[in-house]
């Protein structure tokens, strides 16, 4: 078994990998004008369907209005649009454009693309190493 020390290094070393490779997936956007907030509720939108202000500022854990400042960047930019509820006309949902599923679409593509390259120089042991890896981490962080 392991002792304290060790799995605090382990752990250190985990978690200073995991931020660089998060820095280096986040450099790689489709637009390089929105934030990383911002690409975070296109992704919402995009997966999730239209939201209401209030729904997308507890998502992200943000006052509604923060949340507010953010989509009116994103609406001047033409990737989302506000729209009346179909149930409740008085209720605004916040729905994403063509164009910002453009963005979402072309983001992930281009981050796909880059982790692609930097697998295509490992060895088989290598990519099967962080292939078991990934399976493990995102076992752990859903559990």
């Amino acid at each position: 078994m392991a002792n304290e020390n060790s799995l605090s290094e382990e752990a250190a070393e985990l978690r200073a990998a995991t931020m660089r490779l998060a820095r280096r997936l986040r450099q790689q956007r489709a637009d390089d004008t929105i934030s990383d907030g911002q690409f975070a509720v296109l992704v919402a939108l995009h997966l999730h369907g239209p939201h209401t202000l209030g729904a997308l500022a507890e998502r992200d854990g943000v006052t509604a209005p923060s949340m507010n400042r953010t989509v009116n960047c994103l609406e001047e930019g033409g990737y989302v649009t506000r729209v009346a509820d179909s149930e409740d006309r008085r209720r605004v949902r916040i729905a994403i454009t063509e164009e910002g599923s453009a963005v979402v679409d072309g983001t992930v593509e281009r981050r796909d693309t880059w982790l692609a390259r930097i697998l295509a120089d490992l060895d088989d042991d290598d990519r099967r190493t962080l292939h078991d890896a990934a399976q493990i981490i995102l076992r752990e962080v859903h559990r």
